[in-house]
């Protein structure tokens, strides 16, 4: 099991899942561009990093943590990069949620240098990223996974190995239609119950105990009745995973016609200065439209 671990992207997500494997007994070599979030890092056990490739070097395996697929890029194969520090046959595996299309791409670039790539994107948010309970999925070499998996599981809990490289993405690309498309329900519901003079807690605590409970109604529901948006999982970053689904759907010929719809809510909450907001704000888009407030 690799046991020296390069984690490179400290933000919402990878700040505790670092933590998680420090807390596991890994030791954690640590980079971001934010250095205050690297001294975080420092605070809780793991060692400073001058580069990408200088925490690879020092690692047996790296962990990439990015909120877009050209920062993925640029950290994996660019100077001073995880591969020109990475030990030949030493695996990196990207925990972002970035395009299918070019995780491909970047894991033939790092299969020709004589090095393995995961894709394993995660899904749970800022909460299972603390408890270590994510649902991650990978794609990439089997033996590679197999590896790798003993250090996932001190950050998940549900891990599947979905297929071949970026089978992983598609995966999280399903998880956020899914994801979307019933934040966006909770938020009509929540908003016809109100415009139709009925109490929305007591809808929400009625429909938790029928076929539409969910953890989306449970969590997200909540948020939107509290009125709170601080972001678990961000606008911007549900509506760059809603436009990597929706890119590869035109060229596989995938008919999405609510994938297409919640972007367009996406570009709604954008227009009000919403994309650091919590995703559950989808509701103000929708109070919006219908002249109400929860």
């Amino acid at each position: 099991m690799p046991e020296k671990i390069a984690f490179i992207g400290l933000g919402i997500m990878g700040q505790p899942m670092a933590g998680n494997l420090l807390k596991a007994g890994h030791e954690v070599f640590a980079f971001d561009v934010k250095d205050s979030l690297v001294e975080q890092a420092v605070a809780n056990g793991a060692f400073r990093a001058n580069s990408p490739g200088d925490a690879a070097s020092r690692a047996d395996m790296a962990i990439t943590m990015l909120p877009e697929t050209f920062i993925v890029e640029e950290v994996i194969l660019g100077e001073g990069g995880v591969l020109s520090g990475l030990r030949p046959g030493g695996i990196v595996a990207d925990m972002s949620t970035t395009s299918i299309i070019a995780t491909r791409k970047i894991a033939a670039k790092v299969a020709e240098a004589g090095r393995v790539m995961l894709d394993a994107p995660v899904s749970g948010g800022d909460v299972g990223a603390k408890d270590g309970s994510l649902s991650i999925m990978v794609g990439g070499p089997a033996e590679a996974f197999e590896k790798a998996l003993p250090v996932f599981q001190r950050m998940g809990r549900n891990i599947t190995h979905v297929g071949d490289s970026g089978s992983g993405q598609i995966a999280k690309g399903c998880n956020q239609v899914v994801v979307a498309l019933t934040i966006e329900a909770v938020a009509e519901a929540l908003v016809f119950a109100k415009k139709s003079g009925a109490d929305p807690a007591k809808i929400r605590q009625a429909m938790l105990g029928g076929f539409a409970q969910s953890r989306v109604l449970e969590l997200h529901g909540r948020r939107m009745l509290e009125r709170n948006f601080t972001p678990g999982g961000k606008v911007h970053l549900h509506k760059k995973d809603i436009d990597i689904v929706l890119e590869v759907a035109k060229e596989v010929g995938a008919y999405m016609p609510g994938s297409a719809m919640i972007y367009q809510i996406w570009n709604s909450l954008a227009a009000l200065g919403g994309l650091n907001w919590d995703h559950s704000a989808v509701v103000k888009a929708i109070e919006m439209l219908s002249n109400v407030e929860l």
